[in-house]
Formats: structure tokens, sequence, C-alpha cells
């Protein structure tokens, strides 16, 4: 696993953001993370040429302002950010919302479990196929 790679998370929910962070420090200990709590502010993070691109990005559909779709759009639009790696993490089950971001250009469409060790498995297994398809 590369122990430099670097998540960037966009969560709005810090009960989620915890779990993510509590998960990820378990099974992906040398793994950077990076939270977004706000998708307002991603694509200037993302387009930002001091800050290290990030391997992946874990999405939220459900923020404020700028909902997950919308920032998933918006980053397909952009050619610096097109080829990003781009995981939606949402616990949204509806079929519509997943057939939305998979045409709006999203990689994957996971869905939060709420048992946490079912969040920490899906969340290990997401991770560990996304950031070896970089090496």
């Amino acid at each position: 696993m590369n122990s430099d790679g670097l998540i960037l998370v966009v969560e709005d929910s810090e009960e989620d953001t915890e779990a993510i962070q509590r998960a990820l420090s378990r099974s992906h200990p040398s793994l950077h993370v990076e939270f977004a709590p706000r998708s307002d502010a991603v694509l200037d993070r993302l387009l930002d040429p001091a800050a290290p691109t990030p391997d992946l990005v874990l999405l939220d559909l459900n923020m404020p302002g700028v909902n997950g779709l919308t920032l998933l759009t918006n980053l397909r639009a952009n050619a610096a950010c097109a080829s990003l790696t781009v995981v939606v993490f949402t616990s949204s089950t509806s079929s519509a919302e997943e057939d939305a971001c998979y045409a709006a250009g999203a990689d994957s469409y996971i869905y939060k479990p709420v048992n946490f060790e079912l969040f920490q498995t899906v969340l290990r297994g997401a991770v560990d196929f996304w950031m070896t398809q970089k090496t």
C-alpha cells in the first residue's frame, strides 16, 4: 500500500467524519486523510497548484450548499479534475441518485452501512481497490 497516498473526504457530518477517520486510521494508518466539511471550496482546493492532488476523493452526496452530485458534475467538467478517482460514499440508497452519480462520472457508488464494523470493512475494501488502481 502506498504510504504517502492522500484521500480527500468531502463530508459534512461530524459523526461520519469521525467514523471515517477512525476506520482509516485502523486499516490504513500510513495514509494521509484530508477532510473538507463543505463542498463549496473543494474545486478551489483541487485546483490549487500548491496543494497535493489526492489519489482518491470520497464524496458525500447530502451536503449543505453545493451538494455532492453538483460537485461531481463540476469536477468532471474541469479538465484538471476530470481524471480524479471519485467514489460517492453516501447514506442514500436511492437508485435514481446512484444512476445520476454514475451518469455524472462517479467511479463508484458505495452505501455507508450504519454498523461500524461493516462500515469499516466496506471503506477498507473501497480504499484498497481504488488506491491499487493508482499504482
